[in-house]
């Protein structure tokens, strides 16, 4: 007996998280946009600190914290604070800091 194979027809980015991780407003779908956008943030500073040729141990000093702690929020920026992430873009890296919030 021949498998048949089942095709799925995708339309989006957005169709392929609603069927992996559940429809919008679901637990495990506000989880995982959570833990991307913690993600996008480290990225964000570890390029910006890279464009400015810091090392992470450079940063620490500046904003005093320690390079762990730069590590750490460049790897996953979930546990980072608004004071933090001012002093880091702000005071570190001599940028601005821009907050938009989606309904």
């Amino acid at each position: 007996m021949k498998a048949k194979n089942k095709v799925l027809a995708v339309n989006s980015w957005s169709d392929i998280k609603d069927r992996v991780y559940g429809k919008k407003g679901t637990k495990r779908r506000d989880d995982i946009e959570r833990e991307s956008e913690s993600f996008k943030i480290g990225l964000l500073l570890k390029n910006a600190r890279e464009s400015k040729n810091l090392t992470q141990e450079e940063l620490a000093l500046i904003i005093d914290k320690k390079r762990t702690y730069i590590s750490r929020v460049e790897n996953d920026g979930s546990n980072i604070t608004l004071k933090t992430l001012f002093d880091i873009v702000e005071k570190g890296l001599g940028g601005k800091v821009k907050i938009s919030i989606d309904f």
